[in-house]
């Protein structure tokens, strides 16, 4: 694992080879909700400033991986962590400051935390955990595998994100007991929501079903089974993803416990491929409503 990089850093590392982006946005409609600031466009920005980030630490000047043969390349988001989350503070025509930096924690994983601020205070931060993928079947997503890229930084310590990395991989692999307050043995299903993802809105350029679009999902299927406070506000989201799936394919999102109190409402929501019910990731999400 290596020192975490940020913008600047690496854009003078590099002699200014890669284009920083700007790490100050102001507020209008595209980026904000009934509740507050948009989580759904804040997660697309920041997974945008991630694969950039991934250029300029290659000393790239746009993010065009590619392997020995030729093919593309993507980063795939394997979780994704909303955390200390004020997103109600926001309003049109706030200044939403960024502070990103990237860090490499493993051979195939790169993490990237992003920080938020509105008027010089925090409103949360966003960590990103992402391997490098190619189709091994061209257009099939089932058929996805990781790669190796090759110059970029190499692996060096980072205590502070080793907690994280380790909350990451034991969610993801399935050894885990406990997890913001809900137990793996206590995950029977409540109720079930099918989704059919549509090409033109739920995939991105790269043919994939966006990862943006599995939080929009529980969102859908939150607002479905609870009815919430319609101004709800995420507080606290991981997302730990386990797949993919093809235009045309159908999710579920399946509810498993559910936990109100205190003006809070948390669960946690499988998504899952309809047909056969394979996993495509774990949602888990605390909201003050």
């Amino acid at each position: 694992m290596n020192s975490p990089l940020g913008l600047l850093e690496i854009d003078r590392i590099l002699g200014g080879a890669a284009p920083a982006l700007p790490d100050r946005i102001v507020l209008g409609m595209p980026h904000l909700c009934l509740g507050g600031l948009s989580e759904t466009w804040l997660l697309r920005e920041c997974g945008h400033r991630h694969w950039f980030l991934l250029a300029q630490a290659a000393g790239r000047a746009v993010p065009d991986f590619r392997d020995a043969a030729g093919d593309p390349v993507y980063a795939a988001f394997v979780a994704v962590t909303v955390r200390h989350a004020q997103f109600d503070a926001a309003r049109e025509h706030d200044e939403l400051g960024l502070g990103s930096r990237l860090t490499r924690i493993s051979r195939t994983r790169f993490m990237s935390v992003h920080r938020l601020a509105v008027r010089g205070r925090p409103v949360g931060e966003i960590v990103m955990t992402s391997v490098f993928v190619k189709r091994t079947q061209t257009g099939l997503n089932r058929s996805i595998a990781r790669v190796d890229v090759s110059g970029l930084p190499p692996v060096e310590p980072a205590p502070e994100l080793a907690d994280h990395a380790a909350t990451v991989a034991a969610l993801r692999r399935g050894h885990w007991v406990e997890h913001l307050g809900f137990a793996r043995a206590n995950g029977a299903a409540l109720d079930r929501l099918v989704i059919d993802p549509c090409p033109a809105q739920d995939f991105n350029g790269a043919d994939f079903l966006y990862f943006s679009s599995f939080q929009a999902f529980v969102d859908r299927a939150e607002w479905a089974f609870l009815r919430p406070n319609p101004r709800a506000t995420t507080r606290r989201r991981d997302i730990f993803y386990h797949g993919n799936i093809e235009p045309g394919d159908r999710v579920a999102i399946v509810l498993r416990p559910v936990r109100h109190g205190d003006g809070r409402l948390g669960h946690w929501c499988r998504v899952e491929r309809e047909n056969d019910a394979a996993p495509l990731a774990d949602v888990f999400t605390v909201r003050h409503h």
